[in-house]
Parts: C-alpha cells; structure tokens; sequence
C-alpha cells in the first residue's frame, strides 16, 4: 500500500451515458491538493456545488449509491470510487456536467485506463489509515447478511454470493492486496436478473441500461414474444439467451465476473469511509444497502477513536516525510539547538515531528544532574521549530525567509521528559497565516502521555528585507 497521498499530475475527461439516468455527461478528473479528498462537482448546476465522497451524504441506495449535498446530487458514485480506491488516489476533484459518471461498459477499468493515461502524482503528506482497532459487525438475518471488520495491516476483501439460482449458484471472490484490483476486479461488469428489469424499469432507473453495459442473467425459460419485447427494450434488431443462461451471448470475462462485481461495488462503497483504511473485510452477500449501513458504523467508530486519540500516528519503519538534511536546509538552527530529528507528518495546516531524547544532550549535564529531565524551555523550542516547518512550507523559497518566535499563551507542563524518551511533536495552525504571523496549538507527547501543549505565535519574515 502507499504511505504518501496521490494525486493525478493532469486532467482527463470521458463521456458517456449514465446507467439509471439515461443521461449523457461528461466527466472530468482534476488534481488536488494533499487532505483534498475526493469531492464531486456539478458544473451543470448555479454555483457549482461540491458533494463530499462521504457516507453521511448518502441519500439514495436505489441499485446504486447516491450522493447529495447543498442541492447537488450525484448517482451511482460506486464504481468511480472503486477505481481511485483500486489505485490509491485519494485526493481528486471530479467535475460532472450532468447527475451521474458515465456508466462506460458496467466496471472501473475504463476510469482505471483513464486516470492512469492522467498519470500518478506522490505528495508530500502521509495517508491517514483508519486501522480498524477490533472486530466490527454488521448482520440483517432476514436477507442472510453478514459484513465484518477485522484488524490488519493491510486491506483485503473477500466476498461471498448467493442468488439461489441455477445460472449463478455460489460464488465466492478474493482481492488479496488493494494493487491486484486493476487486473483482477476492475473489469468486472455490473449485471441484473432478467427478472429484475421490469421493475427496475417501473421504478425509472437502468434508463441507460445496455447489453454492452451490464450482464443479464437469464434464470427461467424465455418466450420468443419476451425476446422481441427485450430487443425493443435494448433497441437492438435481435436478443439470444446463451445455454449458460447470459442474454444476447455476452461472454463473461470470469467464471465469478458477478462475485468479482459485487466485491468492485463493496470497494466503493466503503471508499465513502472518508479514509484509506487496514483492515481484513469479510462480505456475505453484500449489497450496497448494507455496504452502506457498514460503512457508517466504521465511520462512527473512526471518529470516535480520532476524538479519543489526537496523538499523530507515528511509525519509525516508514520514511519520513523530512529527514534532518532536509529540515537543515530549511531552518537555520544548529547545535545544539536543532531540536527536531525528522518531519513524519506535514499538509497546509498541520506538522509532526520527532526529537530523540538522549543522556548525550548537552543541556544534562547542568539541568538536574543526577536527575535529568529535559528543560520545559527546550520543549517549547522543539515545538517552535516544528511549527517553523509548517509555516516556511507555506512560501515556494523557504531558504529566503526567517522565522521568529512572537508569543506563548495557555502552556502546561504535564510530565517529565527525560533521556530515553522519543518526544512526538504537533502544531496546527489556529487560523489562516495573515501578514506573516501564524498562531498554532502545540503538543508534545511520549508514548501515549501529552506531557506539554500550549498557543504559539510565530513571523515569517523574508531575508535581508
């Protein structure tokens, strides 16, 4: 899995029907920036409004997921989310000049072509996992179904369908690893139950349904008067029912192309999390109703444990986002007072760093000696720089500016800091830097333990100026 965010480095546009509007639009991937997410526009409406990729914003689950907000409202988001899932983007701007993406040939592979064609763009910020912390559970028994969400370090799905049908009968599909889904789930096509499209049709939706977008499984004998009715209703001069019970002889691409589909959908549904997440998915004949009651649950328990835990996730095995040489060229402070090792986390309003507490510190041998604790001073240096790191990344040429120190308020000591501690450093910005001056909330933690926090005010000043 990537550890940094990804972006596309250029737009890219297709064009097609949409499957249960039956209206044609044209959609347009953008950049975006790091912590952007993934956010839908309607171009085609006053004021082009933005719909957020995010659960809370479902509003309809009619054979598809829809999503809506300040008056927008984008239908069947699934297998665009899917896509940029299968291919960890997750910062991107998606432009619509109508209600719904193009359903394409019924899979994500068309999305996957094209926003590889766009190209792949690392940023410099961290993704922010949801490591699913216990086992998560989500059952209807009346319709036989089971989702759950277990811990790992990793993202694996496996799905298991069941349509007591003679066509379909059991199928059971597996993505291993998030990678393997441009060639193994991708191009895995939507499909219904020819019993099911009268009603679908009743209902106003597959408007732009079509033989060359989605799989018809044919379950029951079929008259000849029933085929001319469906060629007429597909706008086709003929319709056939294959032996293998498939309308008008599609081959499938896999012997569990509707297993393999199914998992595609759980793919995008649970994209509406709002963040990439670890976890091993278990799915017995998922929906997207159901997909979607999930996805909620984890949504609530993935802000339950953020308002829990403010404390930056840090992991000493991954690269740091800045390194010390880098952070030297940045800021001008040497020893001893380059208090910060390395930069872990770093977007437009929030940094983390760390500094290693070691007996080697020159301050010990005068601060306490016999019982060395790290000076509350130097604490509040170590979070200053920090921060200066946020707010010089916020001009093109930092080896052009200074930063200065203007101002503490509301600091407090909460525990000792001595040799041996790893001190994990935090600053987010207040509110927006205006004429140089940036005010930040800092904190600084060991382990699981806040030992000091406090307002910092901070210039940016350019050099010689």
């Amino acid at each position: 899995m990537n550890i940094k965010q990804h972006t596309i480095t250029k737009s890219v546009t297709l064009s097609g029907v949409g499957l249960h509007t039956g209206v044609n639009a044209n959609m347009t991937f953008l950049p975006a920036k790091p912590n952007h997410g993934i956010k839908f526009q309607r171009i085609d409406i006053e004021g082009h409004p933005t719909v957020d990729a995010d659960v809370d914003n479902v509003v309809d689950l009619s054979r598809g997921t829809t999503i809506e907000q300040s008056g927008a409202r984008i239908n069947t988001v699934e297998h665009v989310l899917a896509a940029l899932t299968g291919l960890e983007i997750d910062n991107v701007l998606i432009q619509l000049d109508g209600p719904e993406p193009p359903i394409m040939d019924g899979s994500s592979i068309q999305f996957i072509n094209a926003l590889k064609e766009a190209g792949l763009e690392e940023q410099n910020a961290l993704r922010n996992f949801f490591e699913v912390p216990e086992g998560v559970f989500h059952r209807e028994p009346g319709r036989q179904v089971e989702l759950a969400a277990l811990p790992l370090d990793d993202y694996r799905l496996t799905v298991m369908v069941d349509y007591n049908s003679p066509v379909l009968g059991s199928q059971h599909a597996s993505l291993n690893q998030i990678s393997d889904f441009e060639d193994q789930i991708a191009q895995c096509r939507t499909f219904c139950f020819l019993h099911e499209l009268e009603m679908l049709h009743k209902q106003g939706l597959v408007r732009g349904g079509d033989l060359n977008n989605a799989i018809v499984v044919v379950d029951r004998v079929v008259q000849d008067d029933e085929l001319q009715d469906l060629a007429a209703l597909f706008n086709k001069p003929k319709v056939e029912v294959r032996k293998e019970g498939i309308l008008n002889n599609v081959e499938l691409r896999y012997n569990n192309e509707p297993a393999r589909h199914k998992l595609l959908d759980l793919v995008g549904d649970l994209a509406l999390v709002g963040r990439p997440m670890k976890a091993q998915i278990l799915a017995a004949r998922p929906g997207h109703a159901a997909n979607v009651a999930f996805a909620k649950k984890l949504k609530k328990i993935m802000n339950d444990f953020s308002k829990t835990n403010n404390i930056p996730a840090y992991n000493p095995k991954l690269p740091p986002v800045m390194d010390i040489n880098q952070i030297s060229r940045m800021l001008p402070h040497r020893y001893p007072f380059q208090l910060v090792d390395k930069i872990f986390h770093l977007d437009e309003t929030t940094v983390a760093g760390v500094k290693n507490v070691t007996i080697n510190e020159p301050f010990f041998q005068g601060h306490f000696p016999g019982n060395p604790v790290m000076p509350g001073v130097l604490q509040v240096e170590a979070m200053v720089q920090t921060g200066g790191v946020l707010v010089l990344n916020t001009v093109p040429d930092p080896e052009n500016y200074w930063t200065y120190f203007l101002g503490i308020e509301s600091f407090r000591f909460r525990k000792m800091v001595v040799p041996g501690d790893t001190l994990i450093l935090k600053c987010e910005l207040i509110s927006p830097i205006k004429r140089g001056i940036a005010k930040m909330k800092g904190f600084a933690y060991v382990g699981n333990s806040l030992v000091s926090e406090g307002v910092l005010t901070a210039s940016i000043v350019r050099k010689n100026s």
